[in-house]
């Protein structure tokens, strides 16, 4: 008996070593290609959004989809191109696959700082000048932009963007991963209308998370991205 069951616990023990052996090349092989692109920190603690965005919402929405978009981005993207806007608008109409995940990620993380604890209220210095100019008032503005993203059919992204050709601020939605990148506008500031950003804590309840978002916006972010443009 002793004799007939050897080969049969070699065999076993010569396949686990094999199979954890391919294990760790396939782990290698996501964490050295060249230059991979690096999921960026979380401007603040995942706890800090509270009580309007929870740490649950953040360990998925950011821990588990915006990391997922880059391993697997880093395991398939082929070339050497690693600038996340410059990848976005080469990837255009060319690879959606991999213009998916590239937009996905940079969107992500534009929407992380798009928010700051204690954010929300009024804005203040040049983007408070600037929807004053060309909404008429914040409300108006607030509206509009609750407005697009109550209403944005499926997943998508809420932005407000400037023209750089006409200097006109605007309220755009674009669905799944699209960027305001690939039209030639400059993104300002974003709201995540992904199911995947509120349903944790709001359920189907998107209107209430557009609610709570506006407690957080980082008016410094806008002012920043308006004068870099």
């Amino acid at each position: 008996s002793t004799q007939s069951t050897g080969p049969l616990i070699m065999f076993i023990v010569k396949r686990a070593t094999t199979l954890a052996s391919a294990s760790r090349v396939t782990n290698r092989c996501y964490t050295t290609i060249p230059n991979p692109i690096v999921l960026p920190p979380l401007p603040y603690g995942k706890n800090q959004l509270e009580p309007f965005i929870n740490s649950e919402t953040i360990d998925y929405h950011y821990g588990k989809h915006h990391a997922g978009y880059v391993t697997k981005l880093n395991s398939q993207l082929p070339g050497t191109e690693r600038h996340l806007p410059t990848l976005i608008k080469n990837l255009k109409g060319k690879d959606p696959k991999n213009f998916n995940l590239a937009a996905q990620i940079w969107n992500h993380t534009f929407y992380w700082e798009s928010m700051k604890p204690g954010g929300g209220g009024p804005p203040t210095g040049q983007i408070a000048a600037e929807i004053e100019n060309h909404f008429g008032n914040f409300k108006n503005f607030k509206d509009e932009f609750t407005n697009n993203a109550s209403n944005l059919f499926g997943s998508g992204w809420t932005w407000l963007v400037k023209d750089p050709k006409t200097g006109m601020l605007m309220v755009v939605g674009t669905s799944n991963a699209q960027c305001p990148l690939t039209d030639g506008l400059t993104p300002i500031l974003t709201c995540d209308v992904w199911e995947h950003a509120y349903y944790i804590q709001y359920r189907n309840k998107r209107p209430e998370y557009i609610d709570a978002w506006w407690n957080l916006v980082n008016w410094e972010f806008a002012n920043k991205n308006l004068s870099q443009q």
